[in-house]
């Protein structure tokens, strides 16, 4: 019974963590790491919040106070007012959303096709689109702003228009390989059955893989949203216009004069809805990343 048993190996035995001495060691031992990585990680956000809760005067000191001495709540109405944040987080949100629903559409046919259909060099395809992560983002910059700028074939100038951020989100060789690998995993025989009952291609993604896919889809949708959220140099170089302009373009442009609470109360405004979108859907992040197959 003892040689079936599953052995687990961790640096800590069962044995040395069953005694009083061991299981004291460990409490504080964990007790310290989640401390430490919960101070990491909501430390910066806890300063965005409280900067926007002080006074002018405050948060230029040195060195900064811990808490609000007097809280002044009117500072997120000022920013919300003076920075002009309705219409910016309508057009970021505008952008993100348009952004996601191109990249649902390409991504998920170039993946499909690329899993299930098997085209001619299909894997030469795939490999080319892995080889562009090793380029550096800032390397593209010029060949994307000139091609935004006189579209080839077309010959269109997408500067100052939806266009010029939605076309270069389109093109994600990691979206596309998350959901070729999750493709992947999807059985033949689902895909037999379908083409026995007459489906099409078109009609067996629709009907089969697109519902198996959703915690995928979930990511992905994720990451289109939040790439076009946080992005700053490319929208500053592509919407000189003030009024189409997303929050982080829109802050800095607006920003000049304004106290410097403000300005951080504007920014912790524009970090809620990412973050409220994350905890909405922080589930289909680690189901979607670790699905390799399914179980029968």
């Amino acid at each position: 019974m003892a040689a079936n048993a599953v052995r687990t190996r961790t640096l800590i035995s069962q044995t040395q963590l069953n005694r009083p001495t061991g299981k004291v060691l460990y409490r504080i031992v964990l007790v310290v790491v989640v401390a430490g990585f919960t101070l990491v990680f909501l430390g910066p956000l806890y300063w965005l919040v409280t900067g926007g809760l002080k006074s002018t005067s405050e948060v230029i000191q040195n060195p900064p106070t811990l808490f609000p001495q007097h809280i002044h709540t009117d500072t997120y109405s000022q920013a919300w007012s003076r920075l002009s944040m309705g219409r910016l987080l309508f057009n970021t949100l505008y952008y993100a959303f348009g952004a996601l629903v191109l990249q649902l559409v390409f991504d998920v046919a170039a993946a499909y096709s690329l899993s299930k259909l098997r085209p001619v060099l299909g894997n030469v395809v795939l490999g080319m689109m892995l080889a562009t992560l090793m380029i550096p983002a800032a390397v593209l910059i010029v060949p994307q702003y000139l091609t935004v700028l006189d579209l080839p074939v077309l010959h269109l100038n997408l500067i100052n228009s939806p266009w010029a951020i939605w076309l270069p989100t389109v093109a994600n060789a990691f979206n596309i390989f998350l959901l070729k690998r999750f493709f992947d995993s999807i059985p033949a025989d689902l895909m037999s059955a379908a083409a026995i009952d007459g489906a099409g291609p078109l009609r067996t993604l629709w009907s089969v893989v697109l519902p198996m896919s959703r915690p995928i889809l979930g990511v992905v949708s994720i990451f289109a949203v939040v790439n076009v959220w946080k992005d700053f140099l490319w929208p500053m170089l592509v919407e000189p216009d003030p009024a189409n302009q997303t929050l982080n373009i829109g802050i800095r442009s607006l920003s000049t004069g304004v106290p410097q609470n403000v300005v951080i109360a504007a920014l912790a405004i524009a970090s809620v809805p990412t973050l409220v979108f994350f905890l909405i859907f922080q589930r289909n992040i680690m189901s979607g990343l670790t699905a390799g197959g399914l179980k029968g």
